[in-house]
């Protein structure tokens, strides 16, 4: 046995795989209803009809909230694996968690304080 023949059954699914998404793509286009309108060649935006131009600035606070979303996401990702393995680190283990959250606390309070969690409603 040749070292590609492991690879036929992969092969052949990926062939399955491509040849079904190929036949289900082509009967939705040739057997799928075409009514074209007004209304579904309109953009549609969450529910609501667009207003004004799509190249409109977003205030800086849009960003701020997203990177402070990223940054406790990031947060959660290192908090996990420490909360498991919090009885074999120990104490330093403890202190090197309780510095790290203090720290995005401070960064909390900075942010809190300068008022980018507080969004206008216009």
């Amino acid at each position: 046995m040749t070292p590609l023949q492991t690879y036929f059954p992969l092969a052949i699914a990926f062939i399955v795989a491509g040849a079904l998404a190929a036949l289900l793509v082509g009967a939705a286009a040739l057997l799928g209803p075409r009514r074209p309108s007004a209304v579904k060649a309109a953009p549609f935006e969450c529910g609501s009809d667009p207003i004004g131009s799509a190249r409109e600035r977003f205030g800086v606070k849009f960003y701020m909230v997203a990177l402070l979303f990223i940054v406790f996401d990031v947060e959660a990702v290192f908090v996990y694996p420490w909360a498991v393995l919090l009885r074999d680190l120990g104490w330093s283990g403890y202190i090197a968690m309780a510095f790290f959250a203090f720290t995005l606390v401070i960064g909390l309070a900075y942010v809190w304080k300068k008022g980018a969690l507080e969004m206008e409603t216009d």
